[in-house]
């Protein structure tokens, strides 16, 4: 490939915020360059006029910008959502495998810079900022409030159906994905479940790879070992956290998204639970349950297990489907009693760096109201396949 950078004049693009002030966002001091030797162009920028992370987009013209068609699948760096603003920031392109052998003396780049995140079909965009975390009511022994700072992300409105598993699960098997798990599910618009830990996590690279997207799991902390096969203990370190793709949510994202923007209340919806606003087991012994007792009414048919369809209740605040009842949804942290009220870290926390079982939270068909709270932590070994287990995931 010849050298680039005579070939690569800039072009940056400035946008309006859109917060309340109308503060403009400049974007200045755009530059490209080759990386010696390889097929790799690192653009810098510096982005000024707002404090908050920022959504960057890169797009790219071989006519000089009557059209930008250049594809842009293989970018690292400071692009997409929560992007902090500054100087010298980079984005990485890898020409080789996004336009490989082509160059054009009329390249143009245009940055493109927001301070919303983009509509998503069928995710949510969970909004970034403060959120109290935990239950002040009943004596919940082990998560105690304290006040957490998540980024902004987006989470799927509804939990992975068996349907949609099947379908990341035949790809992922003819690309290096060899051993995930089958799975099950009472239809194929149900919750998928009897799904490990492991199985998820690696599920949701084998989506990001086929969507096109960077993996956030990695099997070493050099994070250059896709985790596909296998059942490795991965730690924090060995998540690209920025990166583009699917992964699980963490404690903090599962229940700020649980909550909708409410805030102390035991449920997504209010304090009271019935029949009406979930799937689970109405034991009817719980101060804070209502109306009919027993498995629910409308799905306890079939044989175990008792799920329902994905989207059966209604949406939250935030727009999410099913945040309680129905299936526990695993999260990346390892439980940790101790750490959720003292995180290291109040911004973002991603849970202890060890443990032996990791969370689960939402409650399932099978449990009752308490199992069913926006602050309640279920606890598994990440190996454990059960008809109560799901999951739904996130990105950036």
């Amino acid at each position: 490939m010849k050298s680039l950078p005579r070939f690569l004049p800039l072009l940056a693009a400035l946008a309006l915020a859109a917060a309340p002030a109308q503060a403009q966002i400049t974007v200045g001091n755009v530059r490209a360059a080759q990386r010696a030797g390889t097929k790799l162009v690192d653009i810098d920028y510096d982005v000024t006029g707002i404090a908050t992370p920022v959504i960057v987009a890169l797009e790219i013209s071989a006519d000089g910008g009557t059209t930008w068609a250049v594809p842009t699948t293989i970018i690292t760096g400071a692009v997409g959502a929560n992007v902090t603003p500054g100087s010298n920031l980079r984005i990485t392109w890898n020409v080789g495998a996004d336009w490989n052998n082509q160059t054009s003396a009329l390249t143009r780049f245009r940055l493109k810079v927001s301070d919303g995140m983009p509509p998503l079909a069928d995710f949510a965009v969970i909004p970034a900022g403060n959120f109290s975390m935990g239950d002040p009511l009943d004596g919940m022994t082990d998560a105690s409030p304290h006040t957490v700072s998540v980024s902004a992300f987006y989470m799927q409105k509804k939990g992975v159906t068996k349907a949609d598993w099947d379908a990341v699960r035949t790809w992922g098997l003819v690309h290096g994905y060899t051993d995930l798990a089958a799975g099950a599910g009472k239809a194929a618009d149900h919750p998928v479940q009897t799904i490990s830990w492991y199985d998820v996590v690696k599920w949701c690279n084998a989506r990001s790879e086929q969507d096109g997207l960077t993996p956030c799991y990695y099997t070493d902390a050099a994070q250059t070992l896709v985790f596909k096969t296998g059942t490795n203990s991965i730690g924090n370190t060995m998540v690209k956290w920025a990166a583009n793709g699917y992964r699980l949510p963490t404690e903090a994202e599962r229940e700020k998204a649980a909550r909708g923007g409410l805030a102390g209340l035991r449920f997504p919806w209010g304090n009271i639970i019935s029949h009406t606003e979930a799937n689970f087991y109405n034991v009817g012994g719980e101060t804070y349950q209502t109306g009919s007792t027993g498995y629910h009414p409308s799905y306890a048919v079939g044989g175990y297990p008792y799920t329902s369809p994905v989207g059966s209740f209604a949406a939250n605040a935030y727009g999410l489907h099913d945040m309680a009842g129905n299936v526990w949804e695993w999260c990346w942290d390892w439980y940790d009693a101790a750490y959720y009220g003292t995180p290291a870290s109040l911004t973002d926390p991603a849970g202890g760096p060890s443990g032996s079982d990791r969370v689960g939270r939402g409650g399932a068909w099978y449990d009752d109201a308490y199992g069913c709270r926006a602050a309640r932590r279920g606890d598994s070994s990440p190996g454990n396949k059960d008809n109560g287990l799901g999951f739904r995931p996130v990105r950036r």
